[in-house]
């Protein structure tokens, strides 16, 4: 039994310098040979004849990555027991760089080579068009050659081509017709993986598609994708946090491999993926299927916005995984975000080093979030620590579906509660405010910022837990104070910025509010500033605006209640400008 490990910890390094990403050769060269050899001799017909009336084929048009890539999946079938020893793989590539051309010349090389009588084989793609897009090179390469047409048949209105003698049947199949229930593929390859990170039920489609795979030991299931034009989300982060893992060494799994298009830490930071020189990292074909003069004058437009959004782009041509920092119109606070993360700072931590701390809360209608804040001023250093939860009602996922892989995600990582009612929302909000007040570090006046506006039903749960509303009649102050939207904290964003980039607000670094600020958008408005949604409906910030909320409070120098420490203000004395 040979011995092998499908970690690459040197990725970086091969990856500028144009080596190959595939961390291991073939397992059992021989199978790999002769299933190289048929994927070789397909041949591409969307491609100019050649004198002899033949088409270019997949031998030479692809870059040696594929080949090694290919060998890799194909070498790793034992020829004594026929158990596949690898059997996970994903390609994460730039568009252009052939995708949908090696996806169906593996899979038609699969249901060449494949041994077992009616074995089914599955090309699964997120929409009838991408299913076309994998059928249209599949039907091809089979029509070119007259020994393959012998061998092969193509059913044109079922999208499946039939091998004559096994009766084993390769089938494209759109995710969203429907009909992948039942199906009991031993080979499947899995097209635009980004695309089911936006379908809820994805996880479920995926675990049905690939079940056949546990009573078929010959069998794999591939997974070719670019990156996503938004954050990652669903099945897509889920599998690409994997096979990162599995490739940097942090998981053991020689069953699994990963090659991985994308950019080294080091050179997203320097923002070379902007330089053209430097396009080749994540398009391994250039100069083939992808020309840098294309790509060079689409970025181009791009940037000046007569093309593609930059987002798109930079997400499908050169592979970079969007984050906060990428939308043109970004909240500036964004650029410093990540860098403020403190991974130890937990709501119990926060208490136990800030001398005073008050809260924030924010929630809209019932396909919204409804998120909380919770802000402190640190011991000795004065800096101010943040900390956010949020709530969403059953209904925002089935109404909201686009995000709904995105909230359970969150929901898993412990940063958002998914309830049924709003009623079961404003009693636990009121419970966490009382826990805090009850820490002897909450303000008497200025407590919890809430929205000016108000919300009877939440005001009513704090009231009966304790806290008090502000008097409009004699203008007194209380613990439940209200903010000003809009305009209103404009000031107050402006701190938020300010602090963020001289490293004195760190928050709890959590992915939740990491993405509420990639959805914020900055809007100048004469000199105010406002912070709104980049996408109405889609991009959620309640939790950012509860965070916003409580900071304002934080703003006005609170002292603790049952205040035992004293004030900064007296240990370090007071500036005067």
């Amino acid at each position: 039994m040979p011995k092998w490990t499908t970690s690459c910890p040197d990725w970086a390094e091969r990856i500028v310098a144009g080596d190959s990403l595939v961390p291991v050769a073939p397992l059992f060269p021989d199978k790999a040979a002769d299933a190289l050899g048929v994927f070789k001799s397909l041949q591409v017909t969307d491609l100019p004849q050649k004198k002899d009336g033949t088409y270019p084929t997949l031998g030479e048009i692809c870059d040696e990555f594929v080949f090694d890539f290919v060998a890799a999946i194909f070498g790793a079938e034992d020829p004594l027991s026929g158990a596949r020893l690898i059997n996970e793989f994903m390609l994460l590539i730039s568009k252009k760089n052939g995708k949908s051309m090696i996806a169906a010349g593996i899979m038609l090389t699969a249901l060449i080579v494949n041994w077992r009588h009616h074995q089914e084989l599955l090309i699964l793609a997120p929409t009838i068009e991408i299913a076309g897009n994998s059928f249209g090179p599949a039907s091809g390469m089979v029509r070119a050659d007259p020994e393959l047409s012998d061998l092969l048949h193509v059913i044109e209105h079922q999208r499946t081509i039939r091998h004559r003698v096994t009766k084993a049947e390769l089938k494209i199949v759109a995710a969203d017709s429907g009909v992948v229930g039942g199906k009991k593929a031993g080979f499947v390859l899995v097209e635009e993986l980004w695309l089911f990170g936006k379908n809820p039920k994805a996880e479920a489609m995926l675990r049905e598609a690939t079940g056949g795979l546990a009573t078929r030991q010959e069998g794999f299931v591939i997974y070719i994708t670019t990156h996503s034009d938004e954050p990652p989300a669903g099945v897509f982060k889920a599998k690409l946090a994997y096979f990162r893992d599995v490739r940097d060494g942090v998981i053991e799994d020689p069953a699994s491999m990963g090659v991985l298009y994308e950019w080294p830490e080091a050179l997203l930071e320097a923002e070379a993926y902007l330089d053209p020189a430097m396009f080749y990292v994540t398009n391994p074909s250039i100069g083939r299927s992808v020309t840098q003069d294309w790509l060079e004058r689409q970025l181009a437009m791009a940037q000046t916005g007569e093309g593609e959004s930059l987002q798109v782009f930079l997400a499908k041509h050169l592979n970079v995984e969007i984050g906060l920092r990428l939308r043109r119109d970004r909240w500036a606070a964004a650029d410093f975000w990540l860098e403020a993360a403190d991974p130890d700072l937990t709501l119990e931590s926060l208490l136990d080093r800030c001398e005073v701390v008050v809260a924030g809360i924010d929630g809209g209608g019932r396909d919204d979030l409804f998120g909380a804040a919770v802000a402190g001023r640190e011991k000795d250093t004065g800096r101010w620590l943040t900390w956010a939860h949020a709530w969403a009602l059953e209904i925002a996922l089935e109404r909201r579906k686009d995000i709904a892989p995105a909230l359970r995600g969150f929901a898993a990582d412990g940063d958002l509660t998914i309830v049924t009612t709003g009623q079961e929302i404003v009693d636990q909000v009121a419970r966490l405010m009382k826990r805090i007040f009850d820490a002897g570090l909450m303000p008497e006046v200025g407590a919890v910022g809430v929205d000016s506006w108000g919300m009877g039903a939440l005001v009513d749960a704090l009231v009966a837990s304790g806290f008090e509303t502000y008097d409009e009649v004699t203008k007194r102050g209380g613990s439940i104070t209200p903010v000003r939207q809009g305009v209103g904290l404009t000031g107050t964003i402006k701190t938020v910025e300010f602090k963020l980039g001289d490293g004195m607000l760190l928050h709890d670094g959590s992915a939740l509010m990491a993405w509420c600020v990639s959805n914020a958008r900055a809007e100048l408005r004469g000199s105010n500033l406002y912070i709104s949604k980049q996408l109405a409906g889609a991009g959620k910030i309640d939790p950012l605006i509860a965070m916003l909320n409580a900071v304002q409070m934080l703003e006005a120098g609170p002292v603790a209640a049952n205040d035992n420490v004293p004030s900064i203000y007296e240990t370090r004395g007071m500036i005067v400008i």
